[in-house]
This record gives structure tokens, C-alpha cells and sequence, in this order.
């Protein structure tokens, strides 16, 4: 905010804005003073002069922390999560340090205790969110002295991607568990994510409207990578979503009208018993791997990397690749065939 009073003969006029030096300045006519103090206002406001270093004594991580959640967490689908991590951190000693203090050796020590109770991919999604508030704060908040901790960090390495895929009699004994469970989604939702490669997120937000049985065609509008996509839906595919569709009320929105939670307990009871009923190791199996099985398929059918990434929304061609695990043998099988009908 702008002050201005007439003093000696000239209108003197201040400008305070809080985190920043005050500005102050005399001038002979109060409409010169005034147009200076709205010039000075509008730089501040694009935070063209530089932040006081002396603020950062006096701001916490912890605010800087609260005010992100509040701001930008919230308008994200991902809140949930992002939202624990931050009330995490904000149980932690180091968010009660001033920004003056929040240096790189803070947070490296903070990576190398929570490696130690912790997996390596938690800690890097949560030195990624770190980064990326103390990114906000310099580059949007005003905070321009101050020199992101992250920056210059090193991660974790991240850990090899998961080969899990499918192995024989498991899908038998998934869909025998299934039978003997009260959800009467969980057996078409295993099948259409293996038939789709769809996400549990992305497959618990399908709507009728967005399945087309005249092209065979399904529609997901809202996706992790917040780009929609169509996927062609295989012959199995559409029977499940057929029989689906013929037993849901003519009104049903959703075609799996259940929480994500529900979805989840459920899947893990159905493993619990199908481990009971033979399948020894189907515990380590998590329904994200039905993505890794459904993504493998496709390559195994014959489809190239860009008609599978379209189909499951992959952006970056090295990670399609580690979500894809092909069978030795099955390429074995392949080049054989393929040198017999050369040989011919």
C-alpha cells in the first residue's frame, strides 16, 4: 500500500508492500507522487523488483507449505494424496525452519532418513513435490532471492520397473475368487482392465456415455496424463460390457458405481482367497498389473509402439516400455515362424 503526505513543500509519498524493501520518493506535484506509487504498485505486483532477502527470516516452509496446499493442491485431481504428503512434511521439525535456513543440507538429510523407512520412489515423488512448491514461491510468489533447496539435490535411484505380468492359472483363480465375492464388479472390472489396460482411477470413471457398442470405441475423457483418449475395445471387451450394460438400470451413469477404496479392499480380498485356493504368489499381484499384462498383449497381437501408446495413453516411449514385458518364449515362437515362411 501507497502513503503520501505534503511536507517542506513537496509531496512526499512511501510504498510498502510486505516481503520487500519500502519504496519512497518526493516530488513537487501530488499527481507526479501518485503516478509513481501506482507505477511502483503494478512492478511489485509483477515482481519486477527484487524480494527483500530480510522476508526470508521471517517466512516458514511450513507457511509456504500451507499455502500451496490451499491455493493449488485443492484444484488437483490428485489431492489426496498430495494433500497427505504436505500434512506429512508439516509434522516434520525442518517445516518450522525459516526459508533462510532451508538448505539443500536439510533436505538432503531429510531423503537419506526417509530412504531408511521408505521406498525410493515415495521419497522421489516427495522431493518432486518439494521442488516444485519452493518453484512456486520463487517464481510466482514474490520469493525471487530465494534459491530453491531442491534444486542441486540428488534422488534416489528409481528402482527397476515391475516384471509382474500374469502367470499361468492366476487369471483361473482370480475369476474363481471372484465368484465367491459378494462385488458383483470386481470380476468385469478385472477383465475390462485386462482387455484395456486402463488404470483403476480411469476404469471406476467410465460412464455409459462414453462406451460406443456401434464402433467398438470407448472414450476416457479424464486420464492421469489429463489427455483423453479412445481405445478400440476388443471382442471380449465389449461381451463383458454388453452383459453389463444389459443387467445396470436404464439410468445408471457409472458402469462401476464404487469407490476406489471399496475397489480396492475387494481386490485384495479376492487375492487373499485365491492365494487360500493354490495361487502361492498372487499376493505380490497388484491390479496395476493387469495393466502391465493388457500393455504386453498388445505388443504380443502385433500392434506397433504408437498404436499401443495410443491405446494406453503413454507419452513417453520409455516408459511404455517398462510397463512392457514380452515372453521370451513368445518371441521365440515368433522368430521361428517367421524363418520357416522365409525358408519357404
Amino acid at each position: 500500500m501507497s502513503s503520501l503526505r505534503y511536507r517542506n513543500e513537496k509531496w512526499q509519498v512511501q510504498v510498502r508492500r510486505h516481503g520487500h524493501t519500502a519504496q519512497a520518493k518526493s516530488f513537487q506535484t501530488k499527481a507526479d507522487a501518485q503516478r509513481w506509487a501506482r507505477q511502483i504498485e503494478a512492478e511489485l505486483d509483477r515482481a519486477l523488483i527484487p524480494n527483500d532477502p530480510r522476508v526470508l527470516s521471517t517466512i516458514t516452509v511450513a507457511e509456504l507449505l500451507t499455502r500451496y496446499r490451499d491455493t493449488l493442491t485443492s484444484t488437483k485431481r490428485g489431492h489426496v494424496s498430495e494433500n497427505k504428503r504436505i500434512e506429512v512434511f508439516l509434522r516434520l521439525d525442518w517445516s518450522r525452519l525459516p526459508l533462510a535456513r532451508a538448505s539443500a543440507a536439510v533436505f538432503s538429510k531429510h531423503r537419506d532418513t526417509r530412504l531408511k523407512e521408505v521406498k525410493a520412489n515415495t521419497v522421489i515423488r516427495e522431493l518432486g513435490l518439494l521442488r516444485s512448491i519452493f518453484e512456486t514461491a520463487r517464481r510466482e510468489w514474490g520469493y525471487t532471492t530465494f534459491v530453491n533447496p531442491l534444486a542441486d539435490i540428488k534422488k534416489p535411484k528409481a528402482p527397476e520397473g515391475r516384471e509382474r505380468r500374469l502367470r499361468p492359472g492366476e487369471l483361473d483363480g482370480l475369476t474363481t475368487a471372484c465368484g465367491t465375492v459378494a462385488n458383483w464388479w470386481l470380476l468385469p472390472g478385472v477383465q475390462i482392465a485386462i482387455e484395456t489396460g486402463l488404470r483403476r482411477g480411469e476404469l471406476l470413471s467410465v460412464k455409459w456415455s462414453h462406451v460406443n457398442f456401434g464402433t467398438g470405441v470407448l472414450h476416457v475423457p479424464f486420464t492421469k496424463t489429463d489427455r483423453a483418449r479412445y481405445i478400440p475395445m476388443t471382442d471380449r471387451a465389449v461381451e463383458v460390457l454388453t452383459e453389463l450394460r444389459n443387467a445396470a438400470p436404464k439410468d445408471a451413469d457409472l458402469v462401476f458405481p464404487v469407490s476406489a477404496n471399496a475397489f480396492r479392499l475387494a481386490w485384495e480380498r479376492c487375492r487373499r482367497r485365491a492365494q487360500k485356493a493354490g495361487c502361492k504368489d498372487i499376493r505380490q499381484l497388484r491390479f496395476h498389473d493387469l495393466r502391465h499384462e493388457a500393455v504386453s498383449r498388445f505388443f504380443e497381437l502385433g500392434l506397433n509402439a504408437a498404436e499401443v501408446a495410443a491405446i494406453s495413453g503413454h507419452r513417453d516411449m520409455r516408459m511404455l516400455f517398462r510397463y512392457t514385458h514380452l515372453k521370451a518364449e513368445d518371441i521365440g515362437a515368433k522368430i521361428r515362424k517367421l524363418n520357416t515362411e522365409l525358408a519357404q
